[in-house]
């Protein structure tokens, strides 16, 4: 079976700009518009990932799951009604609001979706920053005062990560991403954020954009201190019940293939190239479905990839 390409789907933000064109050649929908992500794999209601080529041209990702789930992804998947993931590349131009996502034990009260994802740094300018958890010393209560003052921003933990490094992002964990980075980001598919501060500044829309400060203090845990990037050279970069994800090193002429032949993976490729059994080549911020069974791909030159599967033990749950 060959690998399955979807169309990116293309998110205006107040914070985006313009690197998915100018980085990665993607023609945008409108000229000088800000692009602050692309949904590359996407099972949303409303977002819906559509093959790009192939047999399964024109099919949306939710018809492939729910019509040839077995065939494509594979084995013990009967009870997930939608494709568990939302894969998306991430052009920060200025800072994103500071926000976190509900942990499962809140998604009843406060009716949304729960929401772990992981980060990987494509490329990082100077001193970009990463606002991740919570600085030493901080407590409810002089967090609650640096909202009170427009300050949340002195009172989150900063980071300066440099491109090829990752971050794992529970929900819970409060953060931020600054200006100046391209991220690729795998997380359950969900689409509910909490903003808890957003640098006082208006949307796309020209008003200021919502906030959930209430929802945000039930979210938020308070107990995550200080924490850091994944440590280099480590080959499991993220390992949770949603989503593993390795970062690997192919040589030239070496091949990649899914690790349990029986169920699929996702190929992210950072630097470097693959190419298709069929012959088709897949660039760097490509995002490649490979479907149960396919052929594996093959790197041409020293090419580095992420990939992604789904832990066997959660597969099998709502």
């Amino acid at each position: 079976m060959s690998v399955i390409t979807f169309t990116p789907l293309y998110m205006e933000r107040v914070w985006g700009g313009r690197q998915l064109e100018t980085t990665y050649q993607r023609p945008l929908p409108i000229a000088d518009h800000p692009y602050g992500e692309s949904w590359d794999i996407s099972d949303r209601p409303e977002a819906q990932s559509i093959v790009s080529d192939g047999i399964y041209k024109d099919m949306t990702l939710h018809q492939l799951w729910t019509e040839k789930r077995e065939e494509i992804f594979g084995i013990h998947f009967e009870n997930t009604a939608r494709f568990p993931l939302l894969v998306k590349i991430l052009d920060a131009h200025s800072d994103l609001s500071i926000q976190v996502h509900p942990p499962e034990q809140m998604t009843d009260e406060l009716g949304g979706e729960a929401k772990t994802e992981m980060w990987y740094i494509a490329a990082a300018e100077e001193h970009a920053k990463l606002y991740v958890g919570i600085k030493e010393g901080v407590t409810e209560e002089s967090f609650q005062h640096a909202l009170d003052h427009g300050t949340v921003d002195q009172v989150a933990h900063v980071i300066t990560p440099k491109a090829g490094e990752s971050i794992f992002i529970p929900s819970g964990r409060l953060h931020a991403i600054g200006s100046g980075f391209l991220i690729y980001e795998i997380q359950q598919n969900s689409d509910t954020t909490y903003r808890v501060f957003d640098w006082n500044r208006l949307g796309i829309n020209g008003k200021l954009r919502d906030l959930h400060v209430k929802e945000s203090m039930k979210c938020i845990n308070f107990q995550d201190i200080t924490p850091s990037m994944n440590p280099l050279k480590e080959k499991v970069i993220a390992d949770c019940p949603f989503f593993k994800v390795e970062e690997l090193s192919l040589k030239a002429a070496t091949s990649i293939g899914n690790p349990d032949p029986e169920r699929f993976s996702i190929i992210t490729i950072v630097r470097g190239n693959l190419t298709c059994s069929d012959g088709r080549k897949h660039q760097p911020g490509d995002f490649i479905l490979l479907p149960r069974g396919a052929s594996p791909l093959t790197a041409e030159v020293d090419t580095t990839v992420l990939q992604t599967t789904i832990p066997q033990s959660n597969t099998s749950a709502g």
